[in-house]
Formats: structure tokens, C-alpha cells, sequence
């Protein structure tokens, strides 16, 4: 095995993992809503409309993840993805005061978007 097929399979184990990440936090808030805002930190809310829609968004991206890694060999959505979520997540202490799992979740998300884009570059199969 040459050390580009090492990258590609360690690009390839990296992109399940965050999709897998991605499929359980989307479980977790369709499934679990109201066990997520309080476990975040947050109060109860009137509705868990939009805590169920972020989780079938988690749960479409990381389809999205594996299909576009699959059939092309990208990672274009993941590490965009991620970038905005890093960003998005980071800034939200200007404005609000967030709970614990904010900072925690910009720095998670902002890890597994630079790994996989490093791991990606290794790999590239333009080369």
C-alpha cells in the first residue's frame, strides 16, 4: 500500500466518523428534543420545531457527507459545513450568552473540519 492509499483510507475513516457524529446529534435532537435544550443548558422552550429541524438538517448533511465523498471523492461540504458551523458557534458570545455546549461546539466542529481537510490534502487524488 503506498503512503497516497494510507491518506485516502484515513480521509475516508475520518469523513464516516464526522458523518456518524453528525447522525447521532441528529437522532438526539429529532428524536430527543426536549432532553437536548435542557442538556445544552438552555430553558424548556414553547416548541421543539426547530430543535426536530436541526436534527433532520444534521441528519441530510451527513448523508451529504459520505454521498459526496463516495461518488467523487470530496469534502466540500463537510469542511464547508463545518467551517460555518466553527464561525457561526464562535461568534455567538457577541451577541447572546450561550450555554456551555456553544464553545465546546465551535471548537469540535472547527477540529473535525481542519482534520478532515488536512487529511484530504494528503490524499488528494488530483495529484
Amino acid at each position: 500500500m503506498t503512503g497516497r492509499e494510507q491518506w485516502r483510507r484515513l480521509e475516508r475513516l475520518a469523513v464516516v466518523l464526522v458523518a456518524l457524529h453528525s447522525y447521532v446529534i441528529g437522532l438526539v435532537l429529532l428524536l430527543f428534543p426536549a432532553w437536548s435544550i435542557e442538556f445544552s443548558g438552555w430553558e424548556p422552550t414553547s416548541t421543539l420545531f426547530f430543535t426536530r429541524q436541526a436534527g433532520i438538517l444534521h441528519l441530510v448533511v451527513a448523508t451529504g457527507y459520505l454521498a459526496e465523498h463516495s461518488r467523487y471523492g470530496g469534502v466540500f461540504l463537510l469542511v464547508s459545513a463545518k467551517t460555518a458551523a466553527t464561525i457561526f458557534l464562535a461568534s455567538v458570545p457577541f451577541w447572546d450568552h450561550p450555554s456551555w455546549l456553544v464553545p465546546a461546539c465551535a471548537v469540535v466542529d472547527g477540529l473535525m473540519g481542519a482534520v478532515v481537510w488536512m487529511l484530504h490534502r494528503k490524499a488528494d487524488r488530483r495529484r
